[in-house]
């Protein structure tokens, strides 16, 4: 992954991409990402120490998700965060759901 500047803002009107294209997209980020529901959603679960680093990490990713515009559905736990990303406008997978990914990705560089 490249630095979080060379990771292009996500766009309006996001187009659905097909499976090649998913599996091309999913291999430039973090390994932890997997495709679900058929292939229709990328999802990573973060392990943290403690809830309040937890929490520290879904602020974050709250302030990304504002920046961007393109919310994902999160599950917190107490030492967990399961990330679930999908582009509901185009039914499943678009490039915003992969930039966010590696946003968040960016978001525990060297701690995950």
């Amino acid at each position: 992954m490249g630095s979080e500047l060379s990771i292009p803002h996500c766009q309006t009107d996001a187009a659905l991409l097909d499976d090649n294209a998913t599996r091309a997209r999913l291999a430039e980020i973090h390994m932890d990402w997997s495709c679900i529901d058929d292939g229709k959603v990328i999802q990573r679960t973060f392990h943290f120490k403690n809830y309040y680093q937890t929490i520290a990490f879904v602020n974050a990713l709250a302030w990304v998700a504002h920046a961007e515009d393109h919310h994902p559905d999160l599950t917190v736990g107490y030492n967990s965060c399961v990330v679930n990303y999908s582009t509901h406008s185009a039914g499943g997978l678009s490039e915003n759901d992969f930039i966010c990914a590696a946003r968040v990705d960016a978001l525990v560089a060297g701690d995950a």
